[in-house]
């Protein structure tokens, strides 16, 4: 990959809870991202909500998983900040197609992070959807912010993008 520790130790990355849901059950783009940041290329920003929509989804859907998110954020460190409150987030409903992700914009842009990355196509698309959310931060996919922010070739990422967890020896949260 081309980035180097310099380039990289600076930024401030806020992801949607898709993307940690992804990155700890499946060991494809969300996964490579979530090893950039317990390798410290990232510093993770997240907000209460984002842990918490994370550990529910864990929980109800991949049980077997939530003890891996845990050990995932024991070995990092995150930057947590405030949500948005009703009253914000009121007044930016139509910030977004889907209303319930008005809290992930502005508590994002509010922390003024780097990047927002999402596997959201609500957050993601580029449309008039988006239009007015684009104007306050660029909301990037997880193999876009891997090839344009991180440095990753294509050859990369076609490497993992179909990769299992039997190919791998363990998760790097496991050691």
């Amino acid at each position: 990959m081309s980035f180097t520790e310099e380039d990289t130790a600076r930024l401030r990355v806020f992801v949607d809870a898709n993307v940690l849901i992804r990155g700890i059950t499946y060991p494809r783009f969300p996964y490579e991202i979530l090893r950039h940041i317990a390798r410290g290329d990232i510093k993770l920003v997240l907000s209460p909500t984002v842990l918490e929509e994370v550990r529910e989804c864990l929980t109800q859907k991949f049980p077997q998983h939530l003890g891996d998110f845990e050990a995932f954020l024991s070995m990092i460190d995150y930057e947590l900040v405030s949500d948005p409150t009703p009253d914000e987030e009121e007044a930016n409903i139509d910030l977004v197609r889907d209303p319930k992700d008005v809290y992930i914009i502005l508590a994002a842009v509010k922390a003024k992070v780097d990047h927002l990355v999402s596997a959201d196509a609500d957050l993601t698309d580029v449309d008039e959807t988006t239009e007015k959310l684009r104007r306050l931060i660029k909301p990037l996919k997880i193999g876009s912010f891997l090839s344009e922010v991180m440095g990753w070739s294509s050859e990369e990422l076609e490497r993992i993008s179909k990769r299992r967890w039997v190919e791998l020896k363990r998760p790097f949260w496991a050691k």
